[in-house]
């Protein structure tokens, strides 16, 4: 099994921000800030997997009190270059476990990390846990992506997700574990070490959405909202992602 530690070291962390693009780009962040600053309802927030920053930032500068727990040092380390801990505090630890306070107003948790927790045990404890840091009535915010298992040819465990000048990226898929490696290859005349190509894998266990709201109910959550993205755009059968909100009940 892979180390979640070891696999956001310093080179990952060093190469995670891509400033204005992909998942950095304004498309990408400004709806999403929009949506969790609105459920904040002007309370406090921590982001689970808080990352280098990449929406606890924007969402500081929109006036929301943010905290974050993360594992990973080198993510950490990352973040204290852009903002200091007076502004972002953050708990390095496990986000089934780690705590950085009670009764905020809001917990999330974005772009797949859910899903680096590879058991089904350890995915109910990070709801129970972001349980925990909430008041009564607060909101737990999820985004992840929709397993793409109708695309698995006859025979086959894999699939080719993006394929792109320099880029690929292949899924590989255990249906009894519910695990996925995905396998990043990036190629090219020649590379910076002087190879013409480098492969990097993660792991994650993917998740139904029906199984993510048992998970809910299982921490006291209810489903109030399900979108296909941060647009609120509706959630259908086609839909590749979701996001998800729920409300702590219990």
């Amino acid at each position: 099994m892979i180390n979640q530690q070891q696999l956001w070291d310093d080179e990952a962390a060093s190469k995670y921000d891509t400033p204005g693009e992909g998942m950095f780009s304004g498309d990408v962040l400004a709806p999403t800030v929009e949506v969790l600053s609105e459920l904040a309802h002007s309370g406090p927030a921590v982001e689970f997997a808080v990352g280098t920053g990449r929406v606890a930032i924007p969402l500081s500068e929109a006036g929301v009190q943010v905290s974050g727990i993360e594992l990973s040092h080198a993510m950490i380390s990352r973040l204290r270059e852009k903002v200091g801990e007076d502004r972002i505090p953050v708990v390095q630890g496990d986000m089934t476990v780690a705590s950085a306070g009670r009764n905020f107003s809001l917990v999330f948790l974005v772009f797949n990390t859910i899903a680096n927790l590879l058991t089904q045990d350890e995915q109910v404890g990070c709801f129970r846990n972001a349980a925990r840091h909430l008041a009564p009535g607060g909101c737990f915010v999820v985004e992840l992506w929709v397993p793409q298992l109708r695309s698995l040819a006859p025979g086959h465990s894999g699939t080719v997700e993006v394929s792109q000048p320099g880029y690929l990226l292949i899924d590989t898929y255990n249906v009894l574990t519910q695990h996925v490696i995905s396998h990043h290859v990036t190629f090219g005349p020649e590379l910076a070490d002087g190879r013409n190509a480098q492969i990097g894998r993660t792991p994650h266990r993917y998740i139904w959405p029906s199984e993510l709201d048992l998970m809910a109910r299982l921490a006291g959550f209810e489903l109030e909202s399900r979108w296909a993205d941060w647009d609120r755009s509706p959630f259908t059968a086609e839909s590749r992602s979701h996001v998800s909100v729920y409300r702590l009940t219990s």
